[in-house]
């Protein structure tokens, strides 16, 4: 298992003027936030179980989706969702879910919307990918499946529709494990232009706001979630089976619409649904998530992304972040899914 190591020994990523013009955070962490050294040993580390693929699929109308969903050991309790980000799929938690049902967790884990068997009930519906309707996504499958409470995990899209269900719902969030921390995005405040370094580190959202970049995906949309991969996890040499099994998900009808349109939203470049416009308002504020919560970092992650230190008041709750070494990049959970799943098994005994 990799090990876990303070926040404040991780270099930073010149990504961290991005986020931090998203989230307009404060830079000095809380008083009550904990170091991993101070909850870790007194709790047994999981086993590992190596899996490769998920037993079976269900299907379920929530919302605006006829959702597609792994439910591992459903009787079990306390329920944990997980979600993945782009450009990944269910598999992110492939060893993870294991792991989560042996100690006795039920473990549900959709596509999102524009993945894998997740579809659209009409064909009217707006093929909308703003954070708000993500993470309201989440709420309607918990209401399709009577989960009136869930500790909710994930990673990229994931966490940021995670980060979203705590603070917007914090009712229906037990506990949050978040990778790369608070990802809650200021739409006006993104407008603002950043330096030149800063501003490469997301080059793939300015391609995705030309037409070029969007014919461009469809076309390639494989070969560009590879290099996505590499880029965010330098140093993770997964093979080409895993890759293809995740690959899939992106053959979705609707997948290239809602990747387009998540990231033209967050420039301004596309509007968003009325509908949401109260609950963008009030992510506009960046609230505090209230919730225990983990925060991870792997130390090798190649996408732009925070020092822990510039995030930390943001979870007024008990709090508490782990860096991950080993190597580790954006994709997490599928990299050191011991370490994820052992974070799911703590926050509740922060």
């Amino acid at each position: 298992m990799p090990n876990a190591r303070n926040c404040d020994r991780r270099r930073c990523y010149g990504a961290c003027a991005i986020a931090l013009a998203a989230t307009q955070i404060d830079l000095t962490a809380p008083a009550n936030a904990q170091s991993d050294s101070s909850s870790m040993g007194n709790t047994p580390s999981v086993g590992h179980r190596k899996a490769s693929a998920f037993a079976s699929l269900k299907h379920v109308d929530a919302g605006a989706l006829s959702v597609s969903y792994v439910d591992e050991n459903p009787t079990g309790s306390p329920v944990v969702l997980l979600l993945h980000g782009w450009p990944y799929d269910i598999h992110s938690f492939v060893e993870v879910t294991p792991l989560l049902a042996a100690a006795g967790y039920r473990v549900v884990v959709p596509y999102l919307r524009g993945y894998g068997g997740t579809r659209f009930r009409s064909s009217k519906t707006a093929r909308n990918g703003q954070q708000s309707v993500l993470a309201h996504d989440a709420i309607d499958l918990m209401d399709a499946l009577k989960i009136q409470k869930a500790i909710l995990a994930g990673f990229d899209w994931g966490a940021r529709s995670a980060n979203i269900v705590a603070a917007l719902w914090p009712e229906r969030c037990v506990a949050l494990v978040s990778v790369s921390g608070y990802l809650i995005g200021n739409q006006e405040a993104g407008k603002a232009p950043l330096s030149p370094r800063d501003e490469y580190q997301w080059w793939y959202q300015y391609y995705f706001a030309t037409e070029r970049g969007s014919k461009g995906y469809d076309k390639y949309r494989r070969d560009f979630a590879k290099l996505i991969w590499h880029l965010a996890s330098p140093k993770w040499n997964f093979d080409e089976s895993t890759f293809q099994r995740s690959a899939v998900a992106f053959d979705n009808a609707d997948h290239v619409s809602i990747v387009i349109h998540n990231y033209r939203w967050r420039l301004g470049l596309a509007e968003g649904e009325p509908l949401y416009d109260g609950l963008e308002a009030r992510l506009a504020a960046g609230p505090n998530i209230t919730v225990p919560t983990i925060t991870l970092e792997g130390d090798a992650n190649g996408a732009p992304h925070l020092e822990p230190a510039a995030y930390a008041r943001r979870f007024s709750g008990k709090y508490m972040h782990r860096t991950i070494d080993g190597g580790i990049g954006h994709n997490l959970p599928q990299e050191a899914p011991q370490a994820f799943a052992q974070a799911i098994m703590d926050v509740t005994k922060l």
